[in-house]
């Protein structure tokens, strides 16, 4: 193809404008009209012009048509051409009359695409009100080509008009020996030779000249596929390889490439800096999150500082509650009741550890329902500097009020329970009951050992007195008397000596049960807090929103560059 290489580069510019364009619209940059597709389309768009011209017969047509390998132009030995003809593409083949009497022939032509072509009356025609029309066309066109036929290379009328071109057309003269398939190799070179003189004399130099034979051209590219040896013999290879350096070299094609470049890469770089500002935002937003977060953390600190205080407090409640309960037990350990409980069961133990956790349970409550509104409170002041923070650099709002109040209160009631619980399993961890009721167990024994033996000598002394035996009851009552009196003295000892054991256990086991509730109050607050953190779901939505558009452009951007470095090359 005529110019490969050129139009290749071309449309990889144009195409890369485009990938521009798009880009700088879907990452918001401002280009100020810096890439407009239309100005591309007008400057690098419109196609070479080739013009033609000889004298009659002289083969134009012909060569036209060897160039497009199509049968683009009517071939008569009469004169054919008897106006300008400029062949262009079009989708459907019609011909239109253009002002001044310009033939415009649309053609569906792959090779009219890049390429108009100019066929002109013979110059030796009869009539030359068609001449001033020429002249814009020869301005324009990048080759001009003057076709001499084999058979009469030195004609006047071709010669005088060349040398009448101005010297800026003349470097775009490119002269033609048409015909080489009717004559002799020998002859061909000789005829080149004269050509060569010709020129020097008539033009003061010699132009391109190219020895070529129309007719084998058509005849080699209607071939499928095209016959190669035909087609070098026809001369077209060296032509058509010297029109594609003359598109690819135009300077002033070449320095419209360059400019288009130029722009292309300002506005990549417009778009690099654009993706290099909405990286450093996210990663603002990104710090900004990170100093929230921070700021979250020290509010937990804070409460967690203040931990030691209120378990001193808790401490003071154990040990006061401790006084209370071995009260409470002393109470329930009188021998009246402990006898009763003989015949009953004993559940001392489970009741004193069921009173210790309802006190202490109540108190760490009371404590963390304080807590809790404390925390809620730092939460919602802390929540409104925050959403006007937010709201001022990233744009975002954090959501409704309402239902940070609704998490907080709900948060403010789990933390609640998980102390509560915290405080009713510290105790079943202590073994309080355990222990007491082994201590509980032993005195129930000895208690039953006395009971029984009062009862029983009690019982055996009334069936003396019934057979009327006259010693055996009363020494049976005074016995039985004696072990009463000694089960209750027994009693009276255990009691005291029980109580006070408990209540040293009980204080014993203080500092392990604040250790305990240390470790649960630590992470009811952790938790409490991390349901705060995940309030700000907005803003992380929001960065993670904003990473995963800002991946795919800076791929773009990189495949750009990619394209732009190669369009490079290619320039």
């Amino acid at each position: 193809m005529l110019g490969e290489r050129y139009f290749a580069s071309r449309k990889r510019l144009a195409e890369l404008m485009d990938d521009i364009t798009a880009l700088a619209v879907d990452t918001g940059t401002d280009l100020a009209g810096a890439l407009p597709y239309a100005g591309v389309g007008q400057s690098l768009g419109p196609p070479f012009l080739l013009a033609v011209c000889g004298e009659v017969n002289a083969g134009k047509s012909t060569f036209l048509n060897g160039v497009c390998g199509h049968d683009l132009c009517s071939v008569n030995r009469l004169p054919e051409t008897k106006r300008l003809i400029l062949y262009r593409f079009g989708e459907t083949t019609r011909s239109v009359t253009a002002a001044g009497g310009v033939e415009e022939r649309h053609r569906p032509l792959a090779c009219l695409r890049d390429f108009n072509l100019l066929d002109t009356p013979g110059t030796n025609a009869p009539g030359n009100d068609w001449q001033p029309l020429l002249e814009p066309f020869l301005a324009a066109a990048e080759l001009i080509c003057v076709v001499f036929p084999v058979s009469n290379p030195w004609g006047a009328a071709t010669w005088n008009f060349v040398s009448r071109l101005p010297e800026e057309a003349l470097g775009r003269v490119v002269l033609i020996l048409q015909q080489i398939d009717q004559g002799e190799p020998a002859d061909i070179a000789v005829i080149l030779g004269h050509l060569r003189d010709l020129s020097l004399k008539r033009l003061g130099r010699v132009p391109p000249i190219f020895a070529v034979s129309a007719t084998l051209a058509c005849e080699a590219k209607r071939t499928a596929p095209v016959d190669s040896a035909m087609l070098a013999a026809s001369g077209y290879l060296a032509l058509e390889e010297f029109i594609s350096r003359s598109v690819c070299s135009a300077p002033p094609r070449q320095a419209l490439l360059q400019s288009w470049w130029t722009q292309a890469a300002a506005a990549l770089r417009a778009v690099d800096e654009q993706l290099e500002g909405q990286s450093r935002g996210i990663d603002a937003h990104g710090n900004l999150l990170a100093s929230i977060e921070r700021e979250i953390d020290g509010m937990r600190e804070h409460f967690l500082g203040r931990l030691p205080r209120h378990l001193t407090g808790v401490a003071e409640v154990f040990q006061s509650e401790s006084g209370g309960v071995a009260k409470l037990l002393r109470k329930r350990l009188g021998v009246a009741r402990s006898v009763y409980r003989l015949f009953v069961g004993d559940r001392t133990g489970q009741e004193m550890e069921a009173v210790i956790i309802a006190r202490l349970q109540a108190t760490v409550e009371a404590v963390a329902q304080a807590d809790g509104a404390e925390v809620a409170d730092a939460c919602r002041r802390h929540w409104d500097d925050v959403a006007t923070r937010v709201r001022q650099a990233l744009g975002v709002d954090l959501g409704d009020a309402v239902q940070l109040d609704d998490s907080l209160t709900i948060a403010r009631r789990r933390f609640v329970q998980r102390l509560g619980r915290a405080a009713s399993q510290g105790i079943g961890n202590l073994n309080v009951r355990h222990q007491l009721g082994k201590d509980l167990l032993r005195r129930n024994v000895a208690l039953k050992s006395f009971s029984f033996m009062t009862l029983w000598l009690l019982a055996a002394g009334a069936t003396c007195g019934a057979l009327a035996l006259p010693w055996a009851p009363a020494l049976l009552c005074g016995v039985s008397g004696g072990f009463a009196v000694t089960g209750f003295l027994i009693g009276r000892i255990t009691r005291k000596s029980l109580i006070g054991e408990f209540h040293d256990r009980l204080l014993d086991t203080c500092g392990a049960y604040a250790s305990t509730l240390r470790a649960d109050y630590e992470e009811a607050l952790r938790i409490v807090f991390q349901d705060y953190a995940d309030s700000l779901g907005a803003i992380r939505r929001h960065l993670a929103s904003e990473k995963r558009a800002l991946e795919p452009r800076q791929r773009r951007w990189n495949e750009v560059f990619l394209t732009l470095k190669a369009v490079e090359q290619d320039l």
